[in-house]
């Protein structure tokens, strides 16, 4: 089995925090220990759901914070508040047994009942600012991928792991999120990545660009999912690769909005801002 992105941040890990300036913007990247079981306990009861992904991260932050205050962060607390806790949305032999071991153990001492135990979630981040925030408008612009094919100089890259759960060993859930500032834009990807051995493969992919200058940047979220039985082409190596599985999987929702900078007027044309 690979190694996993969490496997290999356990052995000899140091938490750490690193800050890069990109014009007026400052890119943190912190990792941090994963949480202690009492925490990850009363979290759960906070929101109302039976437990949590094994291991959480819940001091990892990945931040793009303005001089003026606003921005966006991707954390491991929200994105599982947009985890449904009311429906299991994926009905399949393994559910009950993985909902039962979870209910005999220490950290629960809850019902068990029905919820999305994927921990699926459409989470885009968290927008920050006290007296003035990003301004979200639905764009058909879409970020420009073969502009950042281009070989461009990497001045900063990282990436935090949010949450991950092996789904009682017949699976994976997790998501993280990734950073590459380059000399004239920075492009976040956060991705939630899912399979349900047997049953499915999801992935829900949010897309950040900026463009030095601009005066917004461009979101795009997406979400592939295919039934493994629709995979029968596709060897098998690849289902546990993200990268590589996910041109294989049926592109079932896109999203696009322009994350406009505060003063610039909902709705007006990126030509009316920039020359």
């Amino acid at each position: 089995m690979l190694a996993s992105l969490s496997t290999m941040m356990s052995h000899g890990f140091k938490s750490s925090k690193q800050d890069y300036t990109f014009g007026p913007w400052t890119v943190t990247a912190a990792r941090n220990h994963i949480m202690k079981s009492k925490d990850i306990e009363r979290l759960a009861e906070e929101m109302n759901m039976p437990s949590l992904p094994e291991m959480m991260f819940g001091d990892n932050i990945l931040r793009i914070q303005h001089t003026e205050g606003y921005g966006i962060e991707f954390n491991a607390i929200d994105a599982l508040k947009r985890v449904n806790n009311m429906e299991d949305a994926v009905k399949v032999a393994c559910a009950q047994e993985w909902q039962e071991s979870r209910a005999d153990s220490e950290h629960s001492k809850e019902v068990v009942r029905p919820y999305d135990w994927t921990y699926t979630t459409d989470y885009k981040g968290t927008l920050i600012g006290d007296s003035m925030q990003l301004q979200v408008v639905k764009t058909a612009e879409r970020i420009n991928m073969e502009k950042l094919k281009a070989r461009e100089q990497i001045m900063f890259f990282d990436e935090v792991l949010l949450f991950e759960d092996e789904l009682h060993d017949h699976g994976v859930s997790m998501i993280s999120a990734k950073i590459r500032v380059m000399p004239t834009s920075f492009f976040l990807l956060l991705r939630f990545f899912l399979r349900v051995d047997g049953v499915l493969i999801r992935i829900n992919d949010t897309r950040l660009y900026h463009e030095a200058g601009k005066n917004f940047m461009l979101r795009e979220f997406s979400t592939r999912e295919s039934q493994i039985a629709e995979l029968k082409n596709v060897p098998a190596a690849l289902y546990t690769e993200p990268n590589d599985i996910a041109q294989h999987l049926t592109l079932k929702l896109t999203e696009c909005e322009r994350l406009e900078l505060p003063g610039m007027q909902p709705g007006s044309d990126v030509n009316d801002v920039v020359p």
